[in-house]
């Protein structure tokens, strides 16, 4: 086997697709998501393991990270996917739902590669691989609380690089500028032609674990060739 990934945030898209193209390089691969029962199917067809764990509680992410370092599993790679929204004009927002979404997309990421670093650093290798969004480089109107919550991920994914890059833990922040591709969603998601293919992102993730270390990449966009910049 190549080594252990987590994905935290684990669910049908993106994230499906990252455990079928880390499962075929030869990873084991564990999932994670605050509903596990939904993750039958993909673990059934990638050989997964399925955990409960709520990205937003402490404890839940020890929890998780001890269970897969009792399992033999402790990941070589972390991937997190997880990340809330809650959209409308700036007065009508609810403050509780907005803060249960930058909890999701920052808090919880912090959560998650604190456990991570703490079992990465002493081995002096790893990979944490980080889902953002365009929102994380400019903010569009009434979507203040995704553009805060990834501006806080591109933030904190650049602090790790900084501090993790010398110790031989490659960080990297991915910058997904365009709706991925699910032909079940309808118009924009279903049109292949103006869509982000799940499974290429996902290679490009596998990619960037793959890269030599001479030619680290910190951060990268991508984006469908119609897609505006």
């Amino acid at each position: 086997m190549t080594g252990h990934v987590l994905i935290v945030g684990a669910g049908a898209g993106l994230s499906a697709s990252l455990a079928r193209v880390y499962s075929s390089a030869g990873y084991t691969v564990a999932v994670a998501a605050r509903n596990p029962d939904k993750l039958a199917e993909l673990c059934e067809e990638t050989g997964a393991r399925a955990h409960a764990c709520d990205a937003t509680d402490n404890d839940s992410v020890k929890t998780l990270f001890e269970t897969l370092d009792a399992e033999g599993a402790t990941p070589d790679v972390v991937i997190y996917n997880a990340s809330g929204r809650t959209r409308g004009p700036i007065a009508e927002l609810d403050p509780d739902q907005v803060r249960a979404a930058l909890d999701v997309t920052a808090l919880g990421a912090f959560f998650v590669a604190q456990e991570a670093a703490k079992r990465m650093v002493p081995r002096e290798a790893g990979t944490l691989l980080f889902t953002g969004a365009s929102a994380g480089i400019k903010g569009f109107p009434q979507s203040a609380p995704f553009a805060m919550g990834k501006f806080a991920l591109r933030g904190l994914c650049q602090s790790l690089a900084r501090e993790l890059h010398p110790k031989n833990i490659h960080v990297v922040h991915f910058v997904i500028d365009g709706a991925i591709h699910r032909a079940d969603r309808g118009a924009p998601y279903s049109d292949p032609e103006k869509t982000l293919h799940p499974d290429e992102i996902a290679r490009a993730y596998l990619e960037m674990t793959r890269q030599h270390r001479s030619i680290w990449t910190n951060e990268i966009e991508l984006r469908p060739h119609v897609e505006r910049f």
